[in-house]
C-alpha cells in the first residue's frame, strides 16, 4: 500500500469518526449542546482541513472530483426502457 493511499485511508476514518462523535453528542432540536461554541468551532476546522487534504491527494493522483449529493436530489440522467425508444418517423412534406 502507498504512502498516498494510507493517507487518504486515514483521513477517510478520521472523518467517519469525527462525524459519528457529531452526530452522537448532536442535542434534540431546542436544547443547549453539551459542546461549546469553540470546540464545535474547532470541529468545523478539522472538517475543514480533512476536506482540503483529501482534495490535494486526489488530484496529485489525477482523480475526478466527487460532488455531494442529496438523497431527495433528481438525478442529472435519467434511465429509459429501451422498450420506450422508438424509430424516427420520416416527417409528411405537406405539414
Amino acid at each position: 500500500m502507498s504512502d498516498s493511499s494510507k493517507e487518504r485511508e486515514i483521513l477517510m476514518v478520521m472523518r467517519k469518526v469525527l462525524a459519528s462523535v457529531v452526530k452522537d453528542t448532536t442535542p434534540p432540536p431546542g436544547t443547549r449542546h453539551t459542546l461549546t461554541e469553540r470546540t464545535i468551532e474547532d470541529i468545523r476546522l478539522c472538517f475543514g482541513l480533512i476536506a482540503a487534504r483529501e482534495r490535494e491527494l486526489a488530484d496529485a493522483a489525477g482523480a475526478v472530483p466527487e460532488r455531494p449529493y442529496f438523497a431527495d436530489q433528481q438525478p442529472a440522467a435519467s434511465v429509459v426502457s429501451i422498450d420506450k425508444i422508438g424509430r424516427i418517423k420520416p416527417q409528411d412534406p405537406e405539414e
